[in-house]
């Protein structure tokens, strides 16, 4: 299965609604992935690979958008936005949840749940264990703190510009992971 609720999250915070407003939103998002993955099982399918979410205060996007001086607000290890990776980790624990009740209608699917969050914050964590030099600015972007700007696509050409060597950034454009950081979270 591919990420389905992502982009919903991401448009709702991006476009200034509450967490609040946010949170009571996070049940419709993981209903409608367990509504995918029975459609998937009455198509036959018997494995299922369902993502979680992944950690949103680390990324470019997020980490310009809600930029404040409040240190309060980061993980001082990772300089993560920590209410943005617990708004994830909620989702994940909702999501966990709703795919035991989904188990337990099929038996006989293997349902397997892959944990993008805890390993993708080991890049994070150990940036050099992994190769990467940057793991919260975009390898293209439209410059500032987290090389993002909301207003400049990755292209846009002159505005915007590429970092030399991809693989050493997490991020590739302030919402998507590099080709790099995709192949560590396959391994």
């Amino acid at each position: 299965m591919g990420e389905i609720g992502g982009n919903d999250y991401n448009y709702a915070f991006l476009q200034g609604k509450s967490t609040l407003e946010i949170l009571h939103f996070v049940p419709l998002v993981v209903d409608t992935i367990a509504s995918a993955i029975t459609e998937l099982i009455g198509l036959g399918a018997v494995t299922i690979l369902v993502p979680g979410n992944l950690p949103i205060g680390c990324s470019p996007a997020y980490l310009t958008y809600f930029q404040g001086s409040d240190m309060a607000d980061y993980d001082p290890l990772t300089g993560c936005i920590t209410w943005l990776n617990q708004f994830s980790e909620f989702h994940n624990e909702q999501l966990q949840e709703k795919l035991d009740q989904v188990r337990k209608l099929h038996q006989n699917v293997n349902i397997i749940y892959a944990d993008y969050y805890n390993i993708a914050m080991r890049f994070y964590h150990s940036r050099n264990q992994f190769g990467f030099t940057e793991t919260l600015r975009a390898c293209c972007g439209g410059g500032g703190r987290y090389n993002y700007s909301s207003s400049m696509a990755c292209g846009d050409l002159p505005l915007t510009t590429s970092c030399n060597d991809p693989s050493s950034h997490v991020s590739w454009d302030g919402l998507h992971y590099t080709e790099a950081t995709y192949s560590g979270i396959s391994k």
